[in-house]
C-alpha cells in the first residue's frame, strides 16, 4: 500500500511544535553522520530553532574550517553575501533617497520651491513624513505612558510614606494623652480622709 503525500504546514501548538522539532533536528543530523560515513563527504549542518538558539555538525574538522573551504570555492560570492548586481541596484536606491530628503529638508526651510520636486517625489515625500509622523507619535506616547507610570509609582510612594506619618502621628499622641488620662483617673477619686473618719 502506497502512502498518500503528507501536507506540511506549521505545527500550531507550541509544545508540539518543539517536541516535531527535536525530533527532525536530530534525524537530520543522524542521515547527515550516515552519509559522511558511507560516501565520504564532508558534511555540514546549521540549525537555528524558532528561538534563535544554533545547533550545527561538521563531520570533517570544525564548521569553521568547511564554511572557508566554502567560501575559497565560491570566490565570486563578496564578503556580505550580496550580489554585485543587486549592491548597485540598492547604492542607486540609497542615493535617489538621500538625493530627494535633501531637497525635501532645503523645501521645508524655504530654500527650495516645490514646482522643483515631481510628483512622483512629492508623493514619496508625503509618504515619508507621515511615516515619520507615525514615529514621532509613536515616541511622544511612549514617553507619556512612561511619564505618567513615573507619576504613578510616585504618588504610590508618596501615600505610603503619608500613611507612615499618620501612624507615627497617632502613636506620639497616644503617648502624649496616656499620662494625662492617669492624672484625670486619680482626680476622679480624691482621697478626703477626714471627711470619712471623725475623730
Amino acid at each position: 500500500m502506497v502512502r498518500g503525500k503528507v501536507q506540511l504546514k506549521r505545527v500550531e501548538n507550541p509544545v508540539y511544535r518543539q517536541i516535531s522539532f527535536c525530533k527532525r533536528r536530530a534525524g537530520l543530523l543522524k542521515k547527515a553522520k550516515e552519509l559522511a560515513v558511507l560516501c565520504e563527504a564532508e558534511i555540514g549542518v546549521i540549525v537555528f530553532s524558532a528561538h534563535g538558539k544554533l545547533y550545527e555538525l561538521a563531520t570533517n574538522g570544525n564548521m569553521q574550517s568547511l564554511i572557508a573551504r566554502y567560501k575559497n570555492t565560491t570566490p565570486g560570492t563578496p564578503e556580505n553575501g550580496m550580489q554585485p548586481q543587486v549592491a548597485d541596484e540598492h547604492a542607486d536606491m540609497l542615493r535617489q533617497q538621500t538625493s530627494l530628503l535633501l531637497k525635501a529638508i532645503r523645501y521645508m526651510q524655504g530654500r527650495e520651491e516645490t514646482s522643483d520636486l515631481t510628483f512622483d517625489e512629492l508623493e514619496h515625500l508625503e509618504k515619508t513624513l507621515a511615516v515619520w509622523i507615525y514615529h514621532i507619535r509613536s515616541t511622544k506616547m511612549q514617553l507619556f505612558f512612561q511619564q505618567i507610570e513615573r507619576l504613578r509609582n510616585e504618588e504610590g510612594i508618596l501615600q505610603a510614606t503619608n500613611q507612615i506619618l499618620k501612624e507615627k502621628i497617632r502613636e506620639q499622641n497616644w503617648e502624649i494623652m496616656e499620662p494625662n488620662t492617669m492624672i484625670s483617673s486619680t482626680d476622679s477619686y480624691p482621697l478626703n480622709i477626714a471627711n470619712n473618719y471623725c475623730f
